[in-house]
């Protein structure tokens, strides 16, 4: 996910702060993002979004998770919106990112993606809040899997009962009728995946959840539990410095017909270049603090991945953010990225990135270039590296 106070104050290699180059280019933003050339599967699997007539949108293109009855049209690009209280430090107040999910609206964002854990609980109040006073068909993701107690996730819980309950708390929370993307968030070792696809099965039926979703989870739990409720979305970390989704995740995916929603798409605002072995993470609210791809070392090795992406952008006129986004976005037609943010300025740096495109030289001496360049660190923990991949 994008930062926010930290990426202000970076500068890339010519001594160019990033706030000053959005700044400079916010007169003529869309001149810059005029892609050089419009790669067909990109072109051929998009369609115009119904907000057209907004004259304040930035992001026109829509896609598709998962297929026939099950699937969901959303916008290109979602909105994470974790980082707006939680898990980033410190951030703007509840007013201003409820104005800020209302500009993503005007911008064109219909997909905005939440947690119950988030907090917990006070995402989902703001995302609610937000959404209360919007009169625009929105598509409103959120997630079950955690026990709490005295206000903290105490370990995994995905029993029937819990997925029911928490059903119930973030519709009301959220102010809808139906939840329209309804995630596991990790997978629980001690509940069956047919048994939460067949409680997710039941919930859709009642009309209280329109689709189901998995995050984080192997292409076999993928097939068990589509067996019994078909899967609109799964969620997993993707991006130019973790692809391994691309080994098994997405073709198992294209294979049963399922989207895929890339989540920290810009590796939590590092690929943005805001992040430097001088930067300290809080860590009472920003899990980068317990990150082994954050630590300084790390961050100092790594370093050289972002240069690759700002070399790459600054001859097209683009940042490494739009560069690192429209790399996953050309990668299948059924992916939708959701970088989150707490500031407009790169909310819309992160829009403008649907309009890029590559040639597939171009595309395929930026993978080249990437791969060459071995990622120093572990992206989890090994906690919460148990988690994930099941």
């Amino acid at each position: 996910m994008t930062t926010s106070s930290e990426k202000d104050r970076q500068s890339d290699s010519n001594g160019i702060s990033r706030r000053n180059f959005l700044k400079a280019g916010a007169a003529f933003g869309a001149a810059m993002c005029v892609p050089p050339v419009i790669g067909n599967v990109f072109a051929q699997q998009t369609t115009t979004s119904k907000y057209d007539n907004n004259k304040q949108s930035i992001l026109t293109q829509r896609r598709t998770l998962g297929s026939g009855k099950n699937s969901l049209n959303v916008s290109a690009l979602g909105l994470g919106c974790m980082g707006m209280n939680y898990h980033r430090g410190s951030h703007p107040d509840k007013k201003a990112m409820i104005k800020l999910i209302h500009q993503a609206v005007e911008h064109g964002v219909t997909f905005f993606d939440t947690a119950e854990v988030y907090g917990p609980f006070t995402n989902e109040g703001i995302v609610g809040e937000a959404i209360a006073s919007l009169k625009k068909d929105l598509e409103i993701c959120t997630k079950f899997g955690f026990n709490y107690e005295g206000g903290i996730s105490n370990g995994l819980n995905s029993r029937p009962e819990r997925i029911r309950k928490v059903a119930e708390d973030s519709l009301k929370r959220l102010g809808i009728e139906a939840i329209d993307l309804f995630y596991q968030h990790r997978f629980d070792p001690e509940v069956p995946i047919e048994d939460v696809a067949g409680t997710v099965k039941d919930l859709i039926r009642e009309g209280k959840v329109k689709h189901f979703g998995l995050c984080e989870v192997s292409a076999e739990t993928i097939r068990r539990a589509h067996a019994v409720q078909p899967l609109t979305a799964i969620q997993s970390e993707y991006h130019l410095m973790w692809k391994e989704p691309e080994k098994d995740i997405l073709p198992v995916c294209e294979e049963l017909g399922i989207g895929f929603v890339p989540y920290s798409p810009i590796n939590r605002g590092f690929l943005g270049g805001a992040l430097n072995e001088y930067t300290k993470f809080d860590a009472n609210n920003d899990n980068r603090a317990s990150l082994p791809r954050f630590t300084p070392e790390a961050i100092r090795a790594n370093t050289v991945i972002v240069e690759l992406l700002n070399k790459f952008g600054r001859t097209r006129g683009i940042t490494s953010s739009q560069v690192a986004l429209a790399w996953l976005l050309m990668q299948k037609p059924w992916i939708v990225p959701i970088p989150g943010t707490t500031k407009l300025a790169h909310l819309e740096e992160n829009l403008w990135a649907s309009d890029i495109t590559f040639t597939s030289d171009e595309l395929s001496e930026l993978t080249f270039a990437i791969s060459k360049n071995k990622i120093v660190g572990d992206r989890y923990n090994v906690e919460q590296q148990r988690q994930v991949g099941r």
